[in-house]
């Protein structure tokens, strides 16, 4: 009876020593929020900047990035279709990038529909979040790293 536990044990050591080594080749996954508050193109730009270089770094260390953009107050205007400064960009980084996602202020939304007495609208590539200050704490609270360019 004895070899057949030792066997046994061996298997699942075994089993267990391919599976961390499996983890390890996978690389690490990294969380990163980039908060944009500021109706300024190049601000904008630059969160998009960071956006690129984040993901194409963490890819040359064969990690994998999952990134989200939050814009509130007056950088909501970041996802506003015709006003957007950089919305080909997020058209195109939408498409091209996996594990990036863009959210956008409810709060701001409603403020700014109120004062131009219609629905403002966003791009089809923002979720509406009920606030953008909470989903920065929210994704922060999960582990997100912060970064504001």
């Amino acid at each position: 009876m004895k070899p057949a536990k030792a066997t046994g044990l061996a298997t699942v050591a075994a089993a267990l020593a391919l599976s961390a080594g499996a983890a390890l080749a996978a690389g690490k996954v990294h969380h990163v929020a980039i908060h944009v508050d500021q109706n300024d193109p190049k601000v904008m730009n630059l969160a998009l900047n960071n956006v690129a270089n984040v993901k194409k770094y963490y890819e040359s260390q064969g990690d994998e990035v999952v990134i989200e953009v939050v814009a509130y107050g007056p950088g909501l205007t970041m996802f506003i279709p015709g006003k957007s400064p950089v919305e080909d960009r997020i058209s195109a980084m939408s498409l091209a990038l996996d594990n990036l996602s863009f959210s956008a202020c409810g709060n701001t939304i409603h403020n700014m529909s109120k004062k131009v007495g219609h629905e403002i609208k966003v791009m089809d590539e923002a979720q509406v979040v009920p606030s953008g200050v909470v989903r920065l704490i929210e994704l922060q609270e999960q582990g997100y790293a912060y970064v504001r360019p």
